[in-house]
Order: C-alpha cells, then structure tokens, then sequence
C-alpha cells in the first residue's frame, strides 16, 4: 500500500513538472505570441489615424483599408490579391468566357509587369504583344512599382479607347511602344480543325466553356473525316494558354485518359489535401497524341501536359512552359469582396511539381521568329525554276499508272505542299503533325498498349504523397 502511494505521489510529481516545465513555457509562447500580435494592430490603428488626420489631402478611408488589405497578400506570393466587389465581378465574368479589356494574362516579376501570354484573336495578339514581354509603362505612365491590380487597373478603359503600353523585349535594344485598341474580349476556349489526317484543338484558356467545346468540336471533327478510323491523331494546342479553371483542366484530361491520377493538390493542412482520377473513357480512343506547349503555358495548361507527359498518353513538343504550379482559392467577403488567396501546390501523377520549373517537353522545338522582309530583295529574286525529267522534250510516259493511281499521287502533293506551307507559318504545329503522321506510317505496333497505357505511373513513396 505504500509503494502504491508513493507510486501515485511519484506520477503526480512528475505529472506537474511536464505541466510546469513543457506546458507552462508553450502557453507563455502563445500568449506572448497573441500580445505581439495585437501590439501590431495596435501599431496599425496608430498610423491609420496619423494620416487620417494628417495627410497632406483628404483620404479616402475605404480605399486606404483595402490598400492595406492588398498589401498583405501581394507580400505572401504573385497570386494572392484582394478582389473588389468590381474585380470579383470582372473576375466572374471571365470564367464565363467574356470580358472587356485587351485580351492580355500578366503576371508581376521582380516588382515588374510581365506577360504570361496573349490570348488569341485579341488586340494584344493583333498588335504582336509575345508571352515574356515586360510591360513598363501604360500611356506614358511608369507601372514600376505598383501592384498588379493596380497596373490592370490602367491597362483598363472603354471599348473602342486607344491604349499605349511600353514594352521591354528580350533581343531588342530599347523599349518600345504599342497602340492596343480595347476591345471586348470574346473568349472561344476551343478552336478545332483538321490539318490533313490531324484534328488540331487549340484551346486557349480553362473557362466554364473549355470541356463543352472541346468535346462538340472534336464530334464535329470526327463526323467530318467520316469517322475515327480516317483521323491519325490529335494536336492539343495548349500554347499560349495562360490557364483557368482547375476543375476544366481535369476534365480535359479526363478526356484522354482511362484510368489512373490526374493531379494532386497539397496545402498546408493534410487533411484538405485532394487527389483527381481519371475515370474510363477516352474521346479518341487510344488515337495518338502531340500536346504544344511554350513559355505563355501556365497554370491548368500545365496540369494537362503534365497528366499526358506521366502517363505517355501525349508526346510534348514545344519549348519550357511557364512554371506556375499552384493553386489559387477565391473565397467572397463581405460586402461582395473577395480575396484570392494561394493554398495548395499541384502535383502531375509522378508526383512532381512544375511551380518555377514548368513542363519540360519530350521534344523541344522552338518556334521560329518571322523574319524581316526586305521589299527591294523581294522584288527583284525570282524563284529559281526547277526541272524534271518530265519537262524534257519527247520524254516517256508513264503507262503503269492508272488514273486513279495519277490521281491519288496528286492529291498526296497537293497534302506535301500544304504541309510545307504549314511549316512557313506555324512550325511547332507542322512538326507536331509529322510526327502523328510517322507513327501512323508505322502502324499500330508504334503506339502505347492500350492496357498499359491505363495503368497510371508509379507512385512515389507513401510518406511524400500522402494526401
């Protein structure tokens, strides 16, 4: 009995010098912790009254809270910001696929305004603007300096209004100046055509209409080439495609995928950490793939390349895409705010993360810059005339071919000749149909197992994908 007392008055002993000497020093962190913190606000209180009163001008106190505000997320990362009821409203508006402005994703690099990538078809892409341009000033006004809302904010204006942008280009010497018209920014997320046997999906941005129109135009596309069995494979053209919705990029993917991970995503909290897997089902049914990318593909253009690189659905062909592999949160506030804030990375099924690195691709090709024309030299050189047997005089026919046979010959140059024409134009494009067409020449035995290709790619160790 005493060895019991003693047993029990050595466990109480030792039960306060853990509460004394662990506890007690964690609770007097907290609390000096909390103190620091509300001797900040306090601090904050104090200047927000200072130049309430004594400002040179008259401020508004409204726009000084969200200056504030913003200033708070614009220090954790490039993507965390503070929407306004208006920007919460612009924002709304583009995930529907229409919005005014000059149809121009920019990012902040270094205090400067940088573009991830003009979205097609619009004044930006019209008046040449190229993904990793810096933009240093708008209408003669310096941006250095100032949020990147806030230089939005200048670039924005009336449709039909007449913008000047300064831009800063790698290759060039001096900063030069651009004249945007505005214009309403109408966004088609998917453009589809065929290029000889090829589909070509150009999708340009990951908005509530990207799934819908790649799925009807690739249908369309189909039905025009009188079925699967006449189509060799399928460009996806994600270049330039500043990204979007993550739940659009998923689908995407989705698409050409019959099993196995898509992306992860982790935050700060394990227990909110989410996994997105491919449920069966393949648009083209196992058909071939080349997805572009180059340095204006960022965000969900990243995840789908990235899902279609790991599991050797797609072969990437292109040059290093952007680099941004995280997610961003909009939750609303009151009075029709909202705040957008960073938390989670995404992983590609490997397991790996592109934030800052971005996609290498399998192939890289880079895309060409047009050369300057020179008028005069145009003008005076003629195409050197070329010969061939067929041009001598009292050369011999050819009997062994029927007309059919003639026919066909001509329509396959009439294909080389458009595919030279291609190359002129959009060589990343003309070198990713080539290879679609080498392994179609190849047969089927050049392309992925059908089984194996289901099969989703080894996971890293538990402890680092543990979700």
């Amino acid at each position: 009995m005493r060895k019991l007392v003693l047993a029990a008055l050595g466990g109480t002993a030792l039960g306060l010098v853990v509460t004394t000497q662990v506890a007690g020093p964690l609770v007097a962190q907290e609390a000096e912790r909390n103190a620091s913190v509300y001797e900040q606000l306090d601090l904050f209180g104090d200047i927000f009254e200072r130049i309430r009163a004594e400002y040179v001008e008259t401020v508004d106190e409204g726009e000084l809270i969200e200056a504030a505000i913003n200033g708070m997320l614009t220090s954790l990362d490039p993507h965390s910001s503070y929407l306004s009821p208006e920007d919460a409203a612009d924002m709304r508006t583009q995930t529907r696929g229409e919005f005014g402005g000059l149809g121009i994703e920019v990012t902040q690099e270094e205090g400067i305004v940088k573009v991830v990538s003009p979205m097609d078809g619009t004044p930006a892409d019209a008046a040449g603007i190229l993904a990793g341009d810096f933009i240093t000033a708008v209408d003669g006004e310096s941006v250095l300096g100032l949020t990147l809302d806030e230089a939005v904010d200048l670039m924005r204006g009336p449709v039909g209004s007449e913008i000047i942008i300064t831009v800063v280009r790698e290759g060039e010497d001096e900063p030069f100046d651009v004249s945007i018209i505005r214009d309403t920014i109408k966004l088609n997320a998917v453009r589809a055509r065929t290029e000889g046997d090829t589909i070509v999906m150009r999708v340009t941005t990951f908005n509530d209409q990207t799934f819908p129109d790649l799925q009807s135009g690739l249908a369309d596309e189909i039905e025009k080439a009188g079925g699967l069995d006449n189509v060799n494979g399928v460009v996806l053209d994600l270049r330039n495609n500043p990204g979007g919705l993550l739940n659009q990029a998923i689908y995407v993917s989705d698409a050409f995928l019959e099993a196995g991970e898509i992306v992860s995503t982790r935050g700060r909290d394990v227990a909110q950490s989410d996994r997105n897997n491919a449920t069966p089902g393949d648009l083209i049914d196992g058909k071939p793939m080349v997805v572009l990318v180059n340095g204006g593909s960022a965000s969900a253009s990243e995840i789908v390349a990235g899902a279609l690189q790991d599991h050797r659905r797609a072969i990437v062909v292109g040059t290093q895409s952007f680099g941004k592999g995280s997610v961003q949160t909009v939750m609303p506030l009151r009075g029709e705010g909202a705040m957008r804030l960073t938390t989670a990375r995404y992983y590609t099924p490997s397991g790996r993360s592109i934030q800052a690195l971005g996609i290498s691709p399998d192939i890289i090709v880079e895309q060409p810059r047009p050369a300057p024309v020179d008028e005069t030299e145009e003008e005076t050189t003629t195409p050197r005339s070329l010969r061939s047997e067929a041009d001598l005089r009292g050369s011999l026919d050819n009997d062994s071919l029927t007309e059919d046979e003639i026919k066909q010959l001509e329509e396959d140059r009439a294909r080389a000749e458009a595919a030279a024409e291609l190359r002129e134009q959009d060589y990343q494009l003309a070198y990713a149909i080539d290879i679609l067409k080498g392994l179609s020449a190849l047969g089927p035995r050049a392309l992925p197992d059908p089984d194996e290709r289901a099969e989703a790619p080894a996971e890293a160790d538990e402890g680092e994908t543990a979700q």
